[in-house]
């Protein structure tokens, strides 16, 4: 019987031990777990500090720059003031000198353009046009008055045209001359020509050796460009379209070089 109860008691001691074993093994995870949760809200805490750190860093770094700014045009303005010495009477003279200088340029534009168009009354309008656009006197040329189709080769009226447009420039001075290219949308690629670039820059620079070479207009203010399909007058989706879009244009712009000295004088 004593062996029976110390049995038993034995027994219980065991199972006692085992349930307490077993519950601090259970607090001891839930400890581990709740450290595990501080280091992360402790990591992301610091994350955030260094965020919080960095912006004020790049709030300062701004606010020193608006500083320099303000400083600069502050100074700017000081400068301004103290060099600016035009009275109202100084700039009213010389906004009359501008207007002044535009409207000769506007006159010498519009003779220009009369006289260019006198020289050439023996062709048709179907032939060329003459025209004053953004203060510049264009004379465009029809692909028919100049040239063959897909050839950079000037027809012999053509020539006649631009000998009677040469006349005029070389009368004419302080005048700059580009000469541009154009053709439709059709895509040509030959022998001499690898496509539209090609005989648009070709056919300007065939016009740019008849007048330089041929008439002896001076080639220091002459330029020649190509520029292909990219500018057309007309639609490109009939005849007739393409064919008002292949043109060589002369294009005079006055030399505007007294009118920015006293821009920026």
């Amino acid at each position: 019987m004593k062996k029976t109860i110390y049995s038993i008691a034995c027994l219980s001691f065991i199972v006692g031990m085992l349930f307490t074993s077993c519950v601090s093994n259970k607090k001891f995870a839930a400890s581990e777990a709740n450290v595990d949760k501080l280091k992360k809200d402790n990591a992301n805490s610091l994350n955030q500090l260094m965020d919080c750190n960095a912006l004020v860093k790049n709030l300062k770094e701004q606010q020193s720059s608006l500083q320099n700014q303000n400083a600069s045009v502050e100074n700017d303005l000081k400068i301004l003031s103290t060099e600016s010495k035009m009275t109202i009477a100084d700039q009213a003279k010389r906004l009359k000198s501008l207007q002044n200088m535009i409207q000769a340029q506007r006159d010498v534009m519009t003779n220009l353009k009369n006289s260019i168009a006198e020289a050439l009354l023996n062709f048709k309008a179907d032939e060329l046009t003459v025209y004053i656009k953004d203060g510049n006197v264009y004379v465009s040329l029809e692909e028919k008055l100049l040239f063959k189709s897909g050839s950079d080769v000037v027809d012999p009226k053509g020539k006649e045209a631009i000998k009677a447009l040469a006349r005029v420039l070389n009368g004419t001075k302080d005048i700059t001359v580009n000469i541009e290219g154009h053709t439709d949308n059709v895509p040509i690629k030959t022998k001499l020509f690898e496509d539209n670039w090609d005989l648009s820059t070709a056919r300007a620079t065939s016009i740019v050796r008849i007048l330089t070479i041929d008439n002896g207009c001076d080639p220091n203010r002459i330029t020649a460009s190509g520029r292909s399909q990219f500018h057309p007058v007309k639609p490109n989706e009939t005849a007739e379209g393409r064919a008002g879009n292949r043109r060589t244009e002369v294009i005079l712009s006055p030399d505007l070089n007294e009118l920015y000295k006293l821009l920026y004088q």
